[in-house]
């Protein structure tokens, strides 16, 4: 029997913890399983979470030798605009000068500038409509359920005036589920974990200007984000106030061998509750959850494990579990999980016998399927 594998994102447990936020997801980064969700199918503009796309597009590019972090480029006159208007808090980048990608790429992760998300844009696809182009294509990749992307940044359309990319409206708005800002970041911290390293960076400066990291859960120790500090936060992606998408954080948080990802949406405010909130997120995540081996090696099924046989020297073969099946489950409910096994039907004659020979050693004749019997929760079946 195949072993035992869970599918990232289509396991669910039973949710016991109140969030104040329109939508919010916690997930186990290691496995991609889902340990709490409220609304978290429902779209909504994720504003500035939106760069998490334009960070894994910055970063695939580098992996595939298109550009690297020496690779410079100059301000055009779209994002030399964007930079240069205080509405979007642009840090002032000069458009005769050479920026590195790295340069770009940490005022973007670090403080969340708009004018430098769209100069990395432009470099990539040369222009941000054809990087937009590249973002929705990447997303049906990386099955994202839910999502629309209209620009890089998470800026509404309406704020970038005559600028807003081509093939996409002028009033729109890029939408995103909790669901799906918590999938696209389980895909950029797990094929490109150096994104870690930028998010978990709390100063650095840009043309002598201070960059000062706009996540108050990582650990500040001289100002008044302290209060807001979690053991092992090195990420993600904050989400700017507008007044569609209110406040919005993707976080993360290693601590020991797991990893958690969280996302609340449409929060009230900046501090008092997108980052609190997304602290119980953590909190419950890594206090509520195992990882736990529910059933060892060579696990059989009492009256599943035998199949009869046809014309073999044996008249019925064993089946049996080929690996141990781990899972992460909420501590207490261990019982609440039982295996069936579901036996590959063209293997198997009508009366559900096998026909020999040959019927080998190891020969895999089905996979193995978790079931969770509690309530609120399903487990989806595996397969390899």
């Amino acid at each position: 029997m195949a072993t035992f594998a869970i599918k990232p994102f289509e396991t669910q447990a039973a949710g016991t913890v109140e969030v104040n936020a329109e939508s919010a997801i916690v997930v186990d980064a290691n496995t991609g399983k889902i340990l709490y969700e409220k609304n978290a199918d429902q779209m909504l503009p994720p504003a500035s979470m939106t760069k998490m796309m334009t960070e894994y597009l910055v970063l695939e590019a580098i992996n595939n030798g298109e550009i690297t972090w020496e690779t410079t480029t100059q301000i055009s006159d779209y994002p030399y605009s964007i930079s240069a208007n205080p509405t979007f808090s642009g840090i002032g980048l000069i458009q005769d000068k050479q920026y590195t990608v790295r340069q770009l790429y940490e005022g973007m992760s670090i403080i969340s500038d708009n004018a430098t998300t769209i100069a990395l844009a432009e470099l990539i696809a040369g222009s941000e409509s054809e990087f937009v182009k590249m973002m929705n294509a990447k997303a049906e990749e990386l099955g994202l359920p839910e999502y629309q992307f209209v620009n890089s940044t998470g800026l509404s359309n309406a704020d970038l005036g005559e600028n807003y990319p081509e093939g996409t409206k002028p009033d729109a708005d890029n939408l995103m589920s909790a669901r799906s800002a918590a999938k696209l970041a389980y895909h950029l911290i797990n094929d490109y974990p150096e994104a870690l390293e930028f998010s978990s960076k709390m100063r650095s400066e840009l043309d002598g200007r201070p960059l000062q990291n706009l996540n108050w859960m990582l650990p500040w120790e001289d100002n008044n984000f302290t209060q807001y500090g979690y053991e092992g936060v090195d990420g993600l992606k904050t989400g700017g106030y507008t007044t569609e998408a209110g406040y919005c954080f993707t976080g993360t948080a290693q601590q020991g061998d797991r990893r958690v990802i969280t996302v609340v949406m449409k929060t009230s405010s900046e501090g008092g509750e997108r980052f609190a909130e997304t602290k119980k997120l953590m909190e419950y995540g890594f206090s509520q959850f195992d990882q736990v081996e529910l059933f060892p090696k060579g696990y059989q099924i009492e009256g599943e494990s035998v199949i009869p046989v046809e014309k073999g020297k044996k008249d019925q073969v064993e089946v049996e579990a080929k690996d141990s099946i781990t899972s992460m489950i909420k501590k207490g409910e261990e019982d609440l999980y039982e295996v069936t096994y579901q036996l590959d039907e063209k293997k198997l004659n009508k009366d559900g016998s096998l026909t020999a020979p040959p019927i080998k050693k190891g020969e895999k004749l089905g996979e193995v399927v978790l079931q969770y019997k509690g309530e609120g929760g399903k487990c989806l079946s595996t397969r390899r």
